[in-house]
């Protein structure tokens, strides 16, 4: 493994100028590119401070062999050429972006004789006009039967095409009048183009003349008395309609504008993007996100746009961008480190101003909100179709096994977390994992009351000794820690306890203290089969028992996103039933401070109406009809309630 001080840069030998850089490995290959306003500051802190650093960087400079680098004059040059050394040499160690699934476009292939409109995935062609993308193909089936009506373009292939040529009948299409049929030469290339064109220029935004010159001809028709063209004219105008119906208005204005919001936990992110024209949405498109390197929202927003907007067909000025080219506004949820720069990064590509901003309020900020939401619901579709593939759950279970020494794969995993705020209401969770996936129906939860202040490490120790307790004496109830291992003859047949099965693997929701307090506990009982390991938050950590140091799993490793799902169902199964306990325990507590108010008074009072708040709520002689409560007590209830004090009435 290199060592980061081996390939050091001499002192004063790295410009303070604006740059690019790139850490290669022993094999001379890319592993890592960034930009930098002064490179000496930037690359100096990578080798200040080892320690310091983020194990993902770490694990970067560890992997490298030497650095070197590029001087530009300005920022934006090293945007620039930071975005086409990562399409280059794709290190990675830089964020990886990839659709969240393939979308389909509506494309219109201009660069033929005669235009097609097709549907369309995958890589973009030149000479293609595209619109969208769209969540589903129908939608775009949807949305070209309707504008046939009125723009009657050829959406046959090549083979069809020759062959209606050939024999001298155009398809049905043709007949219905929902193509201008150029094949038999109803209509020369010009005129054919010209419809094509302008199906392109109503799909892009430009409804409004469309409308107005139908309305027109209608009028026209029908003052000459021509009825059935002005019928069709009508119902030409209806379908543009429904065309238009289905892209809502979602900005009153009319403007034009990218919508870019991202939802994120440790390993991952997506980031969605809408694109509004016109003030409709026009299409809409995901990404998910490998964090392979420790970066902030800022960070994600600078990289998104760097990747997205420095496409080819965006930078040779084609109107193939999903939506046409970069709209003068771009939406985020923050700004970049460096929005000034970004921004005329943005205006060279464009060829015009760009505005880059984060709204506040409004519609914008409404919208925004909107493009949120469906992030968050990308990155959670994102990671339960991962969850339930069954090949990637057999691989994390395989890694896992591999990187801890494990005898075979866990198949059942346990895992705990301790809850609790300033050592009151301490609770304790335990989740299940059988194959992978959650098994909800044998979750347990655990109301600690022996750490004596200790902390989370006594309160681990007790969890896990108790829950190992009860195995044990299941185990002996059924008679299967006999000599022979098999069950006794009073038990056979009888259906097995849910403590009565162990896991393969325990997993703690901590560090090295947490793992071996567990550790500790399954000693004092005698259990020596089952692995442990403790998962730390703040780094991802996994720690062994006994072990100085942890065990760091790659962060595209599948074991460690299995693990880590673990841990956040048992923090989030942990957090919910301490909320649940601390807020019970303060509305008694409300009642503990009413004079006479006894234990049996205050269960009679909370059986009786549920809750404090219903309690406060009642009358006084609701409150008497319960035995045992007479007026006074009543009174003094509920001024104890109403926060009135003393037991007094409250002021008229």
């Amino acid at each position: 493994m290199p060592d980061p001080h081996s390939y050091r840069p001499a002192p004063g030998a790295i410009p303070e100028s604006p740059g690019v850089y790139r850490f290669r490995d022993v094999a001379g290959r890319v592993i890592y590119v960034g930009k930098a306003k002064n490179l000496r500051s930037r690359l100096n802190s990578y080798f200040a401070d080892f320690a310091g650093l983020h194990p993902r960087t770490q694990s970067m400079l560890t992997s490298a062999a030497g650095v070197d680098w590029t001087v530009v004059g300005t920022e934006v040059e090293a945007l620039q050429l930071e975005y086409s050394w990562i399409k280059e040499f794709n290190p990675r160690f830089n964020i990886r972006y990839r659709d969240d699934k393939s979308y389909p476009y509506l494309a219109v292939t201009m660069d033929e004789e005669y235009p097609r409109v097709l549907v369309m995935r995958g890589a973009r062609r030149r000479g293609t006009r595209y619109f969208g993308p769209y969540s589903h193909a129908w939608a775009i089936r949807e949305t070209v039967d309707a504008l046939l009506r009125v723009f009657p373009v050829r959406t046959c292939s090549a083979g069809v095409f020759k062959r209606a040529g050939q024999i001298g009948r155009p398809c049905l299409l043709g007949y219905i009048g929902k193509c201008s049929a150029p094949c038999v030469a109803r209509i020369d290339a010009a005129g054919h183009r010209r419809l094509a064109e302008e199906f392109c220029d109503f799909m892009a935004g430009q409804t409004a003349r469309f409308t107005r010159r139908l309305e027109a001809r209608m009028r026209e028709a029908a003052a000459a008395e021509e009825y059935e063209r002005a019928a069709r004219l009508r119902d030409d105008i209806k379908a543009l309609e429904r065309a238009l119906e289905k892209q809502a208005v979602v900005l009153p204005d009319g403007t034009d504008a990218d919508v870019i919001a991202l939802a994120q936990d440790q390993l991952e992110a997506a980031v969605q993007i809408f694109y509004v024209r016109g003030g409709r949405v026009r299409g809409q498109r995901g990404w998910v996100v490998d964090k392979v390197e420790d970066v902030t929202d800022a960070e994600l927003v600078e990289h998104f746009l760097a990747q997205v907007y420095g496409e080819d067909a965006i930078a040779a000025g084609e109107r193939s961008h999903p939506a046409g080219t970069i709209p003068r506004e771009v939406l985020v949820p923050v700004e970049p480190p460096d929005p000034g720069t970004v921004e005329e990064w943005l205006a060279v590509r464009r060829g015009g101003r760009v505005s880059l901003r984060v709204p506040r309020r409004g519609d914008k900020r409404a919208l925004l909100e909107t493009v949120g939401r469906n992030a968050a619901e990308s990155l959670a579709q994102h990671k339960l179709r991962r969850a339930s593939d069954l090949t990637t759950r057999s691989r994390a279970l395989q890694e896992i096994q591999d990187a801890l020494g494990l005898d075979e794969a866990p198949l059942r995993i346990e895992c705990y977390d301790v809850s609790n705020l300033q050592a009151t209401n301490v609770v304790a969770s335990m989740v299940v994992f059988e194959d992978g996936l959650a098994r909800k129906s044998e979750y347990r939860r655990f109301s600690v009351k022996g750490t004596n202040g200790e902390g989370d490490v006594a309160a681990v120790h007790e969890v896990v000794g108790r829950r190992f307790r009860r195995y044990l004496e299941e185990r002996e109830a059924t008679g299967e820690l006999d000599t022979l291992g098999e069950p006794g003859p009073d038990t056979a047949g009888a259906g097995r306890r849910k403590f009565a099965y162990p896991p393969n693997l325990l997993v703690i929701d901590g560090g090295a203290p947490q793992v071996e307090a567990a550790a500790r506990a399954l000693e004092e009982l005698g259990i020596d089969d089952i692995a442990v390991c403790g998962l730390a938050k703040r780094l991802e950590e996994v720690w062994l028992p006994g072990d100085g140091s942890p065990v760091i799993l790659p962060r595209t490793s599948e074991g460690l996103y299995l693990l880590q799902r673990v841990r956040d169902e048992a923090h989030r199964f942990a957090i919910t039933y301490h909320r649940a306990k601390r807020s019970k325990a303060l509305s008694v507590s409300e009642l503990d401070a009413v004079p006479g108010l006894g234990p049996a008074r205050r269960g009679t009072l909370l059986r009786h109406f549920g809750s404090v708040k219903r309690i406060a709520a009642a009358s006084e002689p609701e409150l008497t009809a319960l035995p045992g409560i007479g007026p006074r007590l009543a009174e003094a209830v509920l001024a104890a309630l109403h926060g009135t004090g003393n037991g007094g009435r409250a002021a008229e």
